[in-house]
């Protein structure tokens, strides 16, 4: 890993969105994989301690993170996540050796940043600016088939915040062109609810189809209540300079890949 004894920087690779323009007193980040120190298949700004990655260079990434935040290293909270339809209300910051498992975090404190890591599943940062309450999920497609917008968003509501106030971003994530499916994983979607036909293109091989992660989680949402649904409609598999992706590195024979962080804050 590349040594860092001066003073962290913040990292530059983060994307913006007009859906947060005008939602009041947040800081958010998008990170990309830009403005890091770590190495090799991590490089460069790995925010996951359970990568394998080298765990001082992801402490560094994480208070570069923390500092474009503009929150304490130690207020950046990321959960352990399982794909789960579990969500924490968090009031204080935990230590990185001990984070709760969950797959959705929302908090009414300013100063606390909360976050979740991705290397093709989507992150969805949520806000209503008016109790100001602000939410993050991770959501791959086995979390939003079993719920977790949904568990965030009840959290967040029972919080203060009213779906129609809502604002939902939806980060990089990997595209439909890139995300071929078997016939089983079809069909499951289609038990659930057979409209959900409109998320799927046929793909070349027979039987498979293209699926479109990020116009899912949007419907989901929507379903909600939700009224302002953004996308930034970046695809994480394609993009190799600017994102880790899990199926690329499966599909290179990588011995690893790195851990986008998304995270959202009331400024204080």
């Amino acid at each position: 890993m590349t040594k860092t004894g001066a003073r962290s920087r913040a990292p530059t690779g983060t994307i913006e969105h007009p859906t947060f323009e005008s939602e009041g007193a947040i800081r958010y980040g998008l990170f990309t994989r830009a403005g890091g120190v770590s190495d090799g298949v991590f490089q460069s700004l790995n925010c996951g301690f359970g990568s394998g990655d080298d765990l001082e260079a992801v402490r560094e990434n994480r208070s570069r993170a923390a500092q474009h935040l503009g929150v304490a290293a130690q207020a950046l909270c990321t959960p352990y996540q399982s794909h789960s339809d579990q969500a924490l209300v968090v009031d204080e910051p935990w230590p990185p050796d001990d984070a709760p498992k969950a797959d959705a975090l929302v908090t009414r404190r300013p100063g606390i940043a909360i976050g979740v890591l991705t290397a093709d599943c989507a992150p969805v940062l949520l806000v209503d600016p008016e109790v100001p309450v602000v939410g993050v999920a991770h959501a791959g497609w086995r979390g939003a088939l079993g719920g977790i917008l949904e568990v965030a968003l009840a959290a967040m509501i029972g919080e203060g915040a009213r779906p129609e106030r809502i604002a939902a971003l939806i980060g990089p994530c990997i595209g439909r062109d890139s995300y071929e499916v078997g016939p089983e994983f079809h069909a499951r979607f289609l038990a659930e609810d057979p409209g959900n036909e409109g998320f799927f293109r046929p793909a070349r091989r027979a039987e498979h189809h293209l699926f479109d992660l990020a116009a899912y989680i949007a419907g989901r949402l929507t379903g909600q209540g939700i009224a302002a649904v953004a996308a930034t409609e970046q695809d994480t598999f394609s993009d190799d300079l600017r994102f880790f992706s899990y199926r690329r590195s499966q599909r290179q024979g990588a011995p690893g890949y790195g851990r986008l962080l998304s995270a959202i804050t009331l400024a204080e």
